[in-house]
C-alpha cells in the first residue's frame, strides 16, 4: 500500500514515485479519488499511460468506477473529462487563495514572513561584508542562507 500525504498538485511525491517504480503486470491500483492523485491533465495522462503499460487494472474508489483500463477509448475520454475537472478545481483553489492574500494585504493582515535578523544584526552583517569577510561564513554565523544574506545586503 502506498499512501501520500502531499497535495495532488505536486508530482514529486515519494509514495507516488515508489508506486510507479513498484507497479508490475497483474497488480491492481486503487486510487481514492482522481483529484488526490493529480491536479493537472498532462500529469494524469502520463501517470495513467505509465500504469496501464504495467498493471492489469486501476480503479477510483470515490467514483465507484469499474476498471477503465479494459475500454481504452472510453477510458481516455473519461480520464480526460475527470482530469480536466481536477485541473479546473486546482485553478479555482489557487485563484481564491490569491484573492484572499490580496484582501489580507489591503487590510494589513498579511505582512509576509518576519525578518530573521534584528536591526543590530543587519548592521553587523553589513559591516562584516564591508570588511571583506567570507559571505558563506557570515551567513553560517547568523544561521541564514547566502540568498538571505544577499537579500539583507539589498535592503537600504
Amino acid at each position: 500500500m502506498f499512501t501520500d500525504k502531499a497535495s495532488g498538485k505536486d508530482t514529486r511525491r515519494p509514495e507516488l514515485e515508489a508506486l510507479m517504480q513498484f507497479a508490475r503486470e497483474g497488480d491492481i491500483v486503487i486510487v481514492h479519488s482522481l483529484d488526490r492523485l493529480v491536479r493537472n491533465l498532462d500529469d494524469l495522462r502520463r501517470i495513467v499511460r505509465n500504469l496501464t503499460d504495467r498493471v492489469s487494472r486501476y480503479s477510483l474508489l470515490k467514483k465507484a468506477s469499474p476498471s477503465l483500463a479494459r475500454i481504452p477509448p472510453m477510458a481516455n475520454l473519461l480520464l480526460s473529462v475527470m482530469g480536466a475537472f481536477a485541473e479546473f478545481e486546482r485553478a479555482l483553489i489557487r485563484e481564491r487563495q490569491l484573492e484572499g492574500i490580496a484582501l489580507a494585504k489591503q487590510r494589513g493582515a498579511y505582512k509576509g514572513r518576519k525578518k530573521t535578523l534584528s536591526a543590530e544584526q543587519i548592521v553587523e552583517l553589513k559591516a562584516r561584508v564591508a570588511n571583506r569577510e567570507n559571505k558563506t561564513r557570515i551567513a553560517h554565523d547568523f544561521g541564514i542562507s547566502r540568498e538571505t544574506l544577499y537579500r539583507y545586503l539589498r535592503l537600504e
